[in-house]
């Protein structure tokens, strides 16, 4: 299930809100301008593990979104462990999990649907950091010019669907801000999340 928290943005951050409360987590977003939507969620087997076949099995509500809201530009972003050695594993996560970590805007909204698996989109608005942990279903819009950072854990699981409204894709423009270094990780949010 989706999991908000919603912590102080201050050198000791405090949490301000942790809720798995559907009504909850969309009042607070709506507050930002941010928007959570909820597909339905095929059958993982039933889904071709390549971009064209999760494309094509989510064909009609991709198709649904580009005609709502103008995207040119539609891609898979896929992370799960193969035949890599541990070793191997534990750097080509470490490398992918690195480039999203740093707070950053984009000129473009930035918009995924998760197909399978977990991330956790961090926006950083009016004071406050909103930890959204997505799951399976979850379909988030973050406005354009929202500072953010996304995390994906230590040990990454996600097929993620991205719509873009240009053909460069993900371009992230970085603030230098080390607030994703105070902010509880993917890790600790996943235990706690767990352990409610």
């Amino acid at each position: 299930m989706t999991y908000l928290t919603v912590y102080t943005d201050s050198d000791a951050p405090e949490t301000l809100l942790e809720t798995e409360d559907l009504d909850e987590i969309d009042a607070a977003l709506k507050e930002i301008d941010v928007r959570l939507r909820h597909w339905p969620v095929l059958d993982e087997d039933a889904v071709p593990p390549d971009q064209e076949g999760v494309l094509d099995a989510y064909k009609d509500e991709v198709a649904r979104i580009v005609a709502e809201e103008g995207y040119v530009f539609v891609d898979v972003s896929s992370l799960r462990r193969t035949d890599e050695t541990d070793q191997e594993w534990a750097a080509k996560a470490a490398e992918a999990r690195r480039k999203f970590l740093s707070e950053h805007t984009h000129d473009d909204d930035e918009v995924r649907f998760f197909v399978s698996g977990t991330g956790i989109f961090y926006l950083h608005v009016n004071g406050k950091v909103h930890a959204v942990f997505c799951e399976a279903g979850d379909l988030l819009s973050v406005p354009k010019g929202t500072t953010h950072w996304f995390d994906m854990g230590t040990d990454p699981a996600f097929t993620a669907i991205r719509f873009f409204h240009d053909d460069d894709g993900w371009v992230g423009n970085f603030t230098g801000d080390p607030i994703s270094e105070r902010i509880p990780d993917y890790d600790a949010i996943a235990a706690r999340r767990a352990a409610r």
